[in-house]
């Protein structure tokens, strides 16, 4: 396994590929479906997301299968299944780089910002709204939400921002969907 530093390397440099690519990068060959069959997963980084079509993070850090354990869920909100799932790419699979990754646009932040409510999606403008509070910006309520996130992360699961025994990092990040680029938040 990579350290948490190398892996934000590893993103970083993807990103950098896919803001160039006119196609995919991410290695789909059928060696490595083969492989990964045969020897298991070894995700270097833990994603975060949002559902939304327009984030597509394997693209987005030029990486292939096996390479990123994708969690996605509309606002990029944490529930015991994110968190459990979190849990199991970090302690079964030796994954040490943890991102919350929001985006510009966000709908479903958006939504909180309009005031919108009704049904099921309650439950996620709820843990939203407790995340950015009266922030009307869309662009500061997004990394509102994403610091909230990277805060639960840490809380939950005991991950020390500084240094944990185990080689954990969380970190924050927001995806522009107007032109692809990354910016990891700063702690």
């Amino acid at each position: 396994m990579i350290s948490a530093q190398e892996a934000k390397n590893k993103l970083v440099e993807g990103n950098k590929r896919y803001l160039e690519a006119k196609a995919g990068l991410g290695d789909v060959s059928k060696a490595l479906r083969l492989k990964t069959a045969e020897h298991g997963q070894h995700p270097y980084a833990i994603i975060i997301t949002c559902s939304d079509s327009r984030v597509i993070p394997e693209s987005i850090f030029s990486a292939g299968i096996g390479e990123l354990f994708v969690i996605r869920v509309a606002g990029n909100v944490l529930d015991n299944h994110q968190l459990g799932s979190i849990e199991y790419a970090a302690e079964h699979l030796g994954t040490k780089l943890i991102v919350m990754m929001g985006h510009t646009r966000c709908g479903a932040v958006g939504s909180v910002i309009a005031g919108h409510s009704g049904g099921f999606i309650d439950y996620i403008l709820k843990d939203i709204s407790l995340a950015i509070g009266d922030e009307k910006d869309d662009f500061k309520a997004s990394c509102l939400n994403v610091q909230h996130g990277v805060q639960r992360i840490r809380h939950e699961l005991a991950i020390h921002p500084i240094e944990d025994e185990k080689g954990l990092e969380v970190i924050g990040a927001i995806y522009h969907i107007e032109d692809g680029r990354v910016e990891f938040l700063p702690e």
